[in-house]
């Protein structure tokens, strides 16, 4: 075996020390009884109320009544669908998925809220413009396709209704609009 220089032996040392000292010292931070003082850099700021946004959203009991009229007006024709029911930032408030809808409906009624909500116009509107600007379809979490209709508060967007699962876009729109007119009650 070989011999540890004096250096080495001095450096190593040192080295332990100060690792059982840190931990020593961690240990008893971690258990001390009073707590720690709030840096002394702590910045309070009182922000104007001209710098803040309001926005208006669906409570989500108006969010399941829309819902579900949106799934009652699909079943009373007989049809299997689901109905997705998004706020304006495009998130999942709820999605009802009807007995013996298929798979497909549950994501693209979310997709269709999505866009309805996004563009605050129906989708079959939005589905004609691609027409003129075809890279629409492009962008990520959205289907242009009837069945996706905004729920509008003063003209400005608050929520997206869309259904999927008839065989129809425009059947899948009805019953959007269903869902918008549930709320206007």
């Amino acid at each position: 075996m070989k011999k540890m220089s004096l250096r080495t032996r001095v450096l190593t040392g040192a080295v332990t020390a100060a690792a059982l000292g840190a931990g020593t010292f961690g240990a008893m931070s971690a258990n001390a009884s009073t707590p720690a003082a709030a840096p002394a850099t702590t910045v309070k700021a009182d922000i104007a109320h001209r710098d803040l946004q309001q926005s208006t959203h669906l409570t989500l009991d108006a969010a399941t009544k829309a819902a579900q009229a949106a799934l009652d007006a699909a079943k009373k024709e007989n049809q299997r669908v689901a109905v997705s029911v998004v706020d304006r930032n495009g998130n999942t408030i709820l999605t009802l998925r009807g007995d013996g809808s298929g798979p497909q409906a549950y994501e693209s009624a979310e997709k269709k809220a999505y866009t309805a909500v996004s563009w605050n116009a129906p989708t079959s509107e939005l589905a004609k413009r691609l027409a003129q600007a075809p890279n629409l379809k492009d962008i990520p979490g959205t289907l242009f396709l009837a069945g996706g209709a905004p729920v509008q508060v003063k003209g400005a967007p608050v929520a997206g209704i869309g259904v999927a699962g008839a065989p129809s876009g425009d059947l899948d729109e009805k019953f959007a609009r269903a869902g918008v007119a549930a709320l206007a009650q």
